[in-house]
């Protein structure tokens, strides 16, 4: 089960990676290199989400599920465990005067 939880969780996130890096910005045509506001502004009205906008959201969502599952798929199968547990104490006695 955390085998397939962490391949998904790492093909959603070269996905949503690449997603996010091939979606055009807001105002990213010739008026937006020149201060003007262009086609897109901030807040003003909006079409339908595009094909980019819905893949995005999915594999934030599913992104979102997979990190929550797998906190707690390792928080029930370490069962009260320290990063430290396993490391050998070295504390040396005090020398007698």
């Amino acid at each position: 089960m955390l085998i397939l939880l962490v391949i998904l969780h790492v093909i959603v996130c070269f996905f949503l990676i690449g997603v996010v890096l091939i979606q055009q910005g807001k105002s990213a045509d010739l008026a937006g290199a020149f201060g003007g506001q262009g086609s897109q502004t901030a807040f003003g009205p909006r079409g339908a989400a595009n094909l980019l906008t819905r893949l995005t959201t999915w594999s934030a969502i599913i992104f979102m599920i997979t990190s929550i599952a797998l906190t707690v798929v390792l928080s029930r199968s370490s069962s009260n465990r320290s990063v430290l547990s396993d490391v050998p104490s070295s504390q040396s006695t005090p020398a007698k005067k």
